[in-house]
């Protein structure tokens, strides 16, 4: 019997925060528009960033509530159409993110904001995470096993990783004055 936690772990494993492959050797890099940048702009392109993540998620839950309306049929294509759309904002902005990270931790120096850019995205991996285990817990072909008080579990882990990303944003605001 597969767990609703083996269950989401699979389904997320081409989500944000997988490395992209290596390049072929000999392949030139393309550039990255925020190479020469101030450190300032490049933390203004996180919070950018951040502002998409919150977008693909309010795509996500639309999705999921429109999918939980379309029943007794169930609109999976189209559910599984927008989870795909979202698979790949949630990796574009993933990648730059580890772009940036990558960016303030060599050649610009700044272990402190990388770290904040670091903890950011491991905060998003876990938040992604656990709002597709609690969608996952909400469709149909769960209803009856699913356990309120596990629900209840991890919507405050949900909350709490929330507030974890606020105050990671709200220390590279800060950090970034003092790095410059």
């Amino acid at each position: 019997m597969i767990t609703t936690e083996a269950a989401a772990k699979s389904a997320l494993i081409a989500l944000p925060g997988a490395e992209a492959p290596a390049e072929a050797p000999g392949r030139e890099e393309p550039g990255w528009p925020w190479k020469d940048a101030p450190v300032r702009t490049l933390v203004q392109r996180v919070h950018q960033l951040q502002a998409e993540r919150a977008r693909a998620f309010r795509q996500l839950e639309e999705g999921h509530r429109e999918y939980l309306r379309s029943g007794p049929c169930y609109d999976f294509p189209r559910y599984r159409s927008t989870v795909h759309e979202v698979t790949q904002a949630f990796a574009a902005a993933s990648r730059e993110v580890l772009a940036v990270e990558a960016e303030l931790a060599g050649p610009r120096a700044q272990p402190l904001l990388a770290g904040h850019v670091r903890s950011l995205q491991q905060l998003e991996q876990t938040r992604l995470a656990t709002v597709a285990l609690l969608q996952l817990m909400g469709t149909p072909e769960w209803t009856g096993q699913e356990d309120a008080v596990r629900t209840h579990q991890l919507k405050m882990k949900v909350i709490k990783t929330m507030e974890a990303i606020s105050e990671v944003l709200q220390d590279l605001r800060f950090d970034v004055e003092s790095a410059e």
